[in-house]
């Protein structure tokens, strides 16, 4: 059987994309690092007629009829997840049709990426904008079930199904988070998300910003007309924002790369199970400006190749928390049916010859993030009275004491303390004082919190006070 076979970036999901672009890339490899395949042993023969006659026998006297791509399907995927890895994964024709169409410029979906864990569904990254992301869904977040359908051991193809869907439709989400108690319970508008991956911003006079939200086949482009913008007006130093960016094309995230590597430094090593290596190297001679990176647990794969150059490579240093930690290479094999394979056959290493993999990059500047940042915005559909006990209350008790009000408790019980905090928001924001918690209170107190969030950045504060002090005057 004739095959396509074409390697990958890194990855960091495969077919694990819930309605979310391009995060593969080509990899360039020599002839001779990747085969089609390799001639089969006595033994590989005998496992093979096991297999083959396990499909006559139930061809011919399963007590109904059966379908035999079904069958086949189900011994591919079978094989390719006895692997146990959550970045190995079977698709058939129309899983792999929907992937495929989740590479365009722009898609419909949650917006967010995902891997299978120990037999759970975790977020990886809500794609920045997305509705994902404006829901509340963070990074390594658990799905426990979408709109009442458990998730819990279902194989993560089969998942990402029930949670994409048509613009419009409303995928009702329960959530695990670390180091929250409570299930969460997130409802998520689907909507169409389109893929601009660069946006870019002077903060302070002579310091830019970029952030990456993720790397396709328009970022390199993206990414320079962005720093020619910013060095025209002055820029002195960048802020290079890698936060919530889940990986994508390797092509693009060398380029920005060879734009920011000096010295003709390491970027990636990949190296495949011969131990061979291609070492991929910047093409740049000198460093055009001091550069600080920031990160967070939602920076993975490609995103980590470029901090880990950053870091090691420019001893340009790192703001924020530790990244994702995914240190794998994947290659795709397409069949003429249109199904695939994709499969784990390279690790990556930092220049320093460091493999992250499962245990991420600290950052040179660790900064802790308060507590109500791993919050859900509010989302209620009736009014809620004093005197009650509420998951609702206790995000609503912890956005009022981020907002400089005095709830007197965050458990959730709405004390007499909470009801006057809420009334003297409510008289603040111009609505009738009622110390009821009804929806338009709730969409005033996210709104509060989110132009908090973007007004006292930490990591954003601390990654400006790291660039002045490196922006030679």
């Amino acid at each position: 059987m004739q095959v396509r076979f074409r390697s990958l970036v890194i990855a960091v999901v495969l077919a694990l994309i819930v309605g979310s672009a391009g995060t593969y890339g080509i990899l360039q490899w020599r002839g001779d690092l990747l085969s089609p395949g390799v001639p089969l042993t006595a033994a590989d023969r005998a496992e093979f007629e096991k297999l083959f006659r396990s499909f006559q026998t139930l061809k011919a006297q399963y007590y109904q009829p059966v379908d035999d791509a079904k069958l086949v399907d189900g011994a591919i995927g079978g094989m390719v997840q006895a692997l146990g890895d959550p970045f190995s994964s079977y698709m058939d024709r129309s899983t792999a049709q929907q992937f495929h169409e989740s590479l365009g410029s722009s898609f419909e979906g949650i917006g967010a990426e995902v891997k299978a864990e120990n037999g759970k569904i975790v977020v990886v990254a809500p794609i920045k904008g997305s509705p994902a992301e404006k829901a509340g869904l963070r990074a390594n977040d658990q799905i426990l079930s979408v709109n009442g359908k458990s998730l819990q051991g279902m194989n993560v193809n089969d998942a990402v199904l029930l949670i994409r869907g048509k613009k419009g439709t409303v995928a009702d989400l329960e959530i695990q988070r670390p180091g929250v108690k409570d299930v969460l319970h997130i409802k998520v508008v689907r909507d169409t998300v389109p893929l601009t991956t660069v946006d870019s911003s002077m903060v302070e006079p002579g310091i830019g910003r970029i952030a990456i939200t993720q790397f396709n086949e328009n970022t390199g482009k993206e990414f320079d007309d962005a720093l020619a913008k910013l060095q025209a007006q002055g820029m002195r130093g960048l802020i290079l924002d890698l936060r919530g960016n889940p990986g994508g094309y390797l092509e693009a995230c060398l380029e920005i790369a060879n734009k920011l590597i000096p010295n003709h430094g390491i970027i990636v090593q990949v190296v495949d199970r011969a131990g061979r290596k291609d070492v991929h190297r910047s093409t740049l001679d000198r460093a055009p400006f001091p550069v600080v990176a920031l990160i967070d647990g939602g920076s993975a794969s490609a995103a980590e190749i470029l901090a880990a150059a950053l870091q090691e490579a420019a001893h340009d240093p790192l703001v924020g928390q530790k990244s994702f930690g995914k240190g794998t290479v994947q290659t795709e094999l397409d069949f003429p049916d249109g199904s695939n394979i994709k499969y784990t056959m390279a690790k990556w290493l930092t220049p320093d010859g460091n493999w992250i993999h499962q245990k991420g990059i600290q950052p040179n500047y660790p900064v802790a993030l308060p507590y109500y940042w791993q919050l859900p915005p509010l989302s209620i559909t009736r009014p809620i009275t004093p005197d009650s006990t509420d998951t609702s209350v206790k995000i609503m008790q912890n956005f009022l004491e981020a907002l400089g009000y005095s709830p007197g408790r965050t458990d959730g019980y709405f004390s007499p303390q909470t009801t006057e905090a809420l009334r003297a928001f409510q008289q603040a924001k111009g609505l009738s004082p009622t110390g009821i918690l009804d929806p338009d209170t709730a969409m005033a107190l996210n709104d509060a919190v989110i132009a908090k969030e973007k007004q006292s950045d930490p990591v954003m504060q601390k990654g400006i006070e790291v660039l002045k002090s490196l922006i030679k005057v």
